[in-house]
């Protein structure tokens, strides 16, 4: 499904660019312990949300579509035209790749999403982050990602489980699941999670957890968040996750546009460039609870897809899992 063409929104206030001595980078990255009220780097004196993505990260997350900004208002992202054949490439990809984020824990979501990909024969496959957090399988899932994963990024319930994060600036909800994560972590998951990072690069993608401005903690759910991250990079094409919403965001001069990918959604990977979101695996938060991934085709186009799976037998699961972990560290939330 290619949606028709939408008006491009006009720029929004301006915001400085970043010197790329400032700008986020994987190599520049490192956690420290985690003590009360503190952050591990310099990274968190910046903004952690804007106001619309500040509510959407306080709220109790349970897979329920929320107030998330000025883009996830719009029914449906429209590409830019693709009828003209002379515009520049923006990502010329040489391989298929598939993309997941924000796995949270949800291993039979992820089964039934890898059996999707499986189908699609990619050469890659990408994770940006989160895979542990309030589902109910963490070690499964950091033991699939491993397996299958070509590159992999942390996400903030990755590292609050490693102690990186404090666990007081998460909410409630966040907070009794990551203490139940921390512990059942098993050691081999809990290593690979040390291993990963909240920012990576691919040739011409940047890839984020959270945003360029804030890896780990910002979610880009509005219009100044995404320029702010498209502004901020070089590459064509930047990957984000951490809002658990689809997202196709261009930047075409100074006009920006888009907004919320659902299932079935194309968008043409030429002309403007591009901040694309491919939703949660485990707990989607735009209204469809059907397991989300993205996949990159050298054609030049990016397609958004949706994955059913059984919810009832993690739901269950969840509920077992938190019965099972009250006397130890409080009940895990079921969504």
């Amino acid at each position: 499904m290619i949606p028709a063409p939408i008006s491009p929104r006009a720029k929004p206030r301006a915001i400085r660019r970043p010197s790329t001595a400032s700008r986020p980078r994987t190599a520049s990255w490192t956690a420290t312990p985690s003590r009360k009220s503190s952050r591990p780097t310099e990274l968190y004196r910046s903004a952690r949300c804007s106001s619309e993505a500040e509510k959407y990260a306080e709220a109790s997350t349970r897979g329920r579509c929320r107030s998330a900004g000025t883009f996830v208002r719009q029914s449906n992202v429209a590409a830019m035209s693709q009828a003209a054949t002379a515009r520049t490439i923006v990502a010329p990809l040489s391989k298929r790749v598939a993309v997941i984020s924000d796995v949270h824990g949800n291993r039979h979501a992820l089964d039934a999403v890898l059996d999707a990909i499986a189908t699609e024969q990619p050469d890659e496959l990408w994770c940006l982050g989160d895979l542990v957090g309030y589902g109910p399988q963490p070690n499964e899932c950091c033991r699939v990602v491993a397996a299958h994963a070509d590159l992999c990024l942390a996400g903030n319930h990755d590292l609050v489980v490693l102690g990186a994060l404090s666990i007081h600036d998460f909410a409630s909800d966040a907070a009794a699941a990551a203490r139940w994560t921390q512990s059942v972590l098993a050691d081999d998951a809990r290593e690979f999670l040390t291993g990963l990072e909240p920012s990576s690069h691919r040739d011409g993608v940047d890839l984020f957890h959270g945003s360029a401005r804030d890896p780990v903690w910002e979610y880009v759910l509005d219009e100044e968040a995404a320029w702010w991250t498209l502004n901020a990079t070089s590459q064509p094409l930047v990957l984000v996750g951490h809002s658990h919403v689809p997202l196709a965001i261009e930047l075409e001069g100074d006009e920006l546009g888009g907004g919320l990918a659902r299932g079935g959604t194309t968008v043409a990977l030429e002309g403007a460039r591009r901040l694309l979101n491919p939703g949660s695996v485990g707990q989607p938060r735009d209204g469809d609870p059907r397991a989300a991934y993205l996949l990159l085709e050298p054609e030049r186009r990016a397609a958004f897809h949706r994955v059913d799976y059984p919810i009832d037998r993690t739901q269950a699961e969840m509920r077992e899992a938190g019965s099972r972990g009250a006397a130890r560290r409080g009940p895990l939330t079921t969504w």
